[in-house]
C-alpha cells in the first residue's frame, strides 16, 4: 500500500509546516486528489492515523476533496473538465488533448494548533 508512504511524506511536510510557525500541534491537514493520481482516498484515510502517531499529526483530521480532469484541446483551444476514461475533448471531440488536471496529489493546508501536546505516559 502507497498510501503509507505518501501519508508519511504528508505528515513530514505538514510536521515542518507546524515547525517553522511553533506550533506544537497540527488540528487538520487538507488534501486535494484528482482522479488519476492513482491513489485511493480510502487507504489514505486507514494510513493516515499511522503514519502520524507520535507525531505533531498525531488525531489531526485528514481531509480529501477530489479535483475534476481537465484537458486543453489544440484544435478548439479550450480547457474542459473530460471524463476519466475519456480524454478527448468534450467540446469538438478531438482525441489529441493534454491533460491539465486531475493527476494531483497537492497539500492544499495545515491547521495549526497553538496548545502544547498533553503528556504522554
Amino acid at each position: 500500500m502507497h498510501e503509507l508512504s505518501l501519508c508519511r511524506s504528508l505528515v513530514r511536510q505538514a510536521g515542518r509546516v507546524a515547525a517553522e510557525h511553533d506550533a506544537p500541534r497540527i488540528r487538520r491537514v487538507c488534501l486535494r486528489i484528482g482522479p488519476l493520481s492513482g491513489v485511493e482516498a480510502a487507504l489514505m484515510h486507514e494510513a493516515f492515523p499511522l503514519a502520524s502517531r507520535h507525531t505533531a499529526a498525531e488525531g489531526a483530521r485528514l481531509e480529501m476533496t477530489t479535483s475534476p480532469v481537465r484537458v486543453h484541446c489544440p484544435r478548439c483551444a479550450q480547457e474542459a473538465e473530460a471524463s476519466v476514461n475519456d480524454l478527448a475533448c468534450p467540446l469538438c471531440g478531438h482525441w489529441q488533448t493534454r491533460l491539465t488536471g486531475g493527476d494531483e496529489l497537492l497539500l492544499v493546508s495545515v491547521d495549526l494548533a497553538d496548545i502544547p501536546l498533553p503528556p504522554t505516559g
